[in-house]
């Protein structure tokens, strides 16, 4: 495996489904740029943006990318195979006893990403506790191996029962496997928890995206000409590309990560702890809850499949700035989630007719239309006029009713999701800040701030390329897991100090393969716990020594109660899992403060036009950010326009430039 190089020429690449975004850092500069995206190829629009760079074979590239998403989503993974333990061969397709829709009469459709003719059962048998009951038969793997050969399967999901406890006989399956041609998935290596169903769903999926992101990842490295390559996790941290194409499943959530990277550390330098990151795009909305530090998940869904590994608790709605509008059977205005994409795009860029979100604030006077992506990109506001009119008659409003309704209908999708994120996990939005970037975000953010009554909104320098930024703010982390089923009151300490010792230890081996010495390496230690007959479980941080030693149980009752408003102090508390997670810190991006101005330069102020708000007209100044000081104060009906988004501070709200020239957004006193 490539070790890490040090270098001065880093560049975080962020795919998205409209625009793909560069920001490169070097000699202490950032410069960025935004290429159109090429979803039939992503990589086309990376290897425009690096023109300039690929020469610099010692460049590290941090890639974040949604092709292992949409090639689940839209599911055009590879041809793949499920080889378990004999009589769990449908595991994959009964599931759990869950239902989306409870009180639903009507039974609920599932499909999945396998065929169940290519799932093929093993006679092996392993206990729970690991003793093997019976023994692994290698002339069975035989037939089905020449069955695979057959049906020209790609890769092969291994999940045998209980190889978490002994992974003995699935690592003599994925072997043999891998020696008569196949890419593997195995459980053990992947996920060693229990919980068969989760288990098998992730290999499956595991096994599902290999032969995409192996050929994705694998030609991209081949054409950046030497550069280092990097690509960006679910879990905050990035991994190798050769590790990538091993587990691609850990990259599934690798673009909506890195904005919330961005925004944990652009917050933090400006001295905000408690923020909700809103990262608007042209598909969709991500929003994450930020408390002191970046919430994890391990109860994932990725469409409706069940992805059981450490990923950074974002929660998407299908609305962006490429949200298409229409009137559905009923009568009514909608908004998404469907997108238009990068190709043909809002009508406004000239390559189609159908009306976005985009093409509504274009109405309103929200965009200015010479300014659009800092002047580089000519845009057709006529065009989004003619589009938006077509579904104003069908309504019988007036355009400028419509394009007010088609904000309020994005705005009221985007505030549900931060609601999910906070007000239902015991969470006041009251008390937090909104971090908003995206190409999209900031005209919406300070108007659904005012609904949720968020008391702040912060626009981050860089805010239309944050997700990028992100990546050169992020760390190499690797994540372990096993499971360790014991009463938590009957566990002696040094038996768990064993197990984690044993799993840091594999931690600091793989990353001293990506070139971190240990003490650049730190170890952090969770235990899963639940109330004894509970099904689920929370993550609580361990700590070692005497004093601490049942230390996690007092954190447990307090998270317990704190999340379900109820615990049971003299209940056992069952260990279910124990994880490690290394974290090797990487070279930052040096964010460099600004000093203070005294007013407003001239030259920041372009020109005055017209928009919208609230039914009233109001014309007003369009500011170029990229002129303005640290400390100029911007009073709103205002419109602050940089190279890569806009921002609209609406009546009785007012902008404020800190010291990094990040702009903080309060109701004006």
């Amino acid at each position: 495996m490539a070790k890490t190089r040090k270098t001065d020429l880093r560049i975080g690449i962020d795919s998205g489904g409209t625009f793909t975004d560069f920001v490169i850092y070097s000699g202490g500069r950032l410069t960025v740029r935004k290429v159109p995206s090429t979803p039939a190829d992503p990589s086309e629009a990376i290897l425009k943006g690096l023109a300039d760079f690929l020469p610099a074979s010692r460049a590290l590239i941090i890639h974040g990318t949604t092709v292992g998403t949409n090639a689940l989503l839209e599911k055009k993974g590879g041809r793949i195979a499920f080889i378990t333990t004999a009589g769990f061969e449908d595991i994959i397709f009964i599931g759990r006893q869950t239902r989306k829709h409870l009180y639903s009469l009507k039974g609920e459709e599932r499909s999945h990403i396998i065929s169940p003719g290519l799932c093929f059962g093993l006679e092996e048998r392993i206990q729970a506790g690991g003793r093997v009951e019976k023994p692994f038969q290698k002339k069975d793997l035989d037939r089905i191996i020449g069955i695979l050969k057959k049906e020209k399967v790609e890769a092969v999901a291994v999940c045998l029962l209980h190889s978490y406890a002994n992974p003995e006989h699935e690592r003599a399956v994925a072997d043999k496997l891998r020696q008569a041609g196949f890419k593997v998935s195995s459980s053990s290596s992947l996920m060693p928890e229990y919980r068969e169903f989760e288990r098998a769903s992730t290999t499956v999926i595991n096994a599902y995206l290999l032969p995409v992101m192996d050929r994705y990842l694998g030609q991209l490295q081949e054409k950046m000409s030497g550069a280092q390559l990097k690509v960006m996790q679910s879990n905050e941290g990035y991994i190798s590309a050769e590790r990538a194409r091993q587990e691609p499943i850990k990259t599934i959530l690798s673009g909506p990560t890195g904005g919330v990277v961005g925004a944990y550390h652009l917050a933090r330098s400006a001295g905000f702890r408690k923020v909700i990151s809103f990262d608007m795009g042209g598909t969709s909305t991500d929003v994450s809850l930020i408390d002191g530090r970046i919430k994890m998940s391990t109860e994932n869904l990725v469409g409706d499949f069940p992805v059981r590994l450490p990923m950074v608790d974002v929660h998407s709605v299908g609305a962006g700035g490429g949200s298409i509008v229409y009137v559905d059977k009923g009568g009514l205005l909608r908004v998404g989630p469907e997108s238009v994409g990068a190709n043909p795009g809002p009508a406004c860029y000239g390559l189609g007719d159908i009306p976005a979100v985009t093409d509504a604030n274009l109405c309103l006077g929200r965009l200015d239309p010479e300014f659009f992506l800092g002047g580089r990109m000519k845009i057709y506001p006529e065009r989004s006029r003619k589009a938006l009119e077509t579904v104003a008659r069908k309504i019988g409003r007036s355009l400028i009713e419509t394009a007010l309704g088609v904000v309020a209908i994005a705005n009221a999708s985007m505030e549900k999701a931060i609601r999910v994120i906070s007000v239902e996990r015991g969470y006041d939005p009251r008390q937090f800040s909104l971090v908003s970037f995206g190409g999209a975000g900031g005209l919406h953010a300070v108007e659904i701030a005012k609904h949720l009554r968020i008391p702040r909104v912060i626009i981050p320098r860089f805010a239309g390329v944050l997700s990028a930024l992100g990546l050169l703010l992020a760390d190499s982390v690797k994540d372990y897991s096993r499971s360790l089923i014991r009463l938590a009151q009957k566990t002696d300490p040094e038996e768990l100090e064993r197990a984690f010792a044993e799993m840091a230890g594999q931690a600091l081996a793989e990353m001293a393969e990506d070139g971190f010495n240990p003490d650049e390496v730190l170890i952090e230690r969770h235990l899963d716990l639940r109330y004894l007959g509970q099904s689920h479980e929370l993550t609580i941080p361990y700590r070692s020594g005497a004093f601490h030693k049942f230390s996690y149980l007092n954190e447990f009752h307090r998270q317990h109660r704190r999340l379900f408003s109820y615990y049971h102090q003299h209940r056992p508390v069952e260990i279910v899992n124990l994880r490690v997670r290394a974290v090797a810190k990487a070279p930052k991006v040096k964010l460099r403060p600004y000093q203070e101005g005294p007013e407003i330069p001239d030259s920041a102020r372009i020109k005055k036009q017209w928009l919208y708000y609230e039914k009233d007209k109001y014309q007003v100044e369009v500011i170029d950010r990229s002129r303005l000081l640290a400390g100029n104060r911007l009073p709103g009906p205002v419109l602050i326009v940089d190279a890569e988004s806009t921002t609209f501070v609406p009546p009785g709200q007012v902008a404020t430039t800190d010291r990094f020239l990040n702009l903080i957004i309060e109701r004006a006193s």
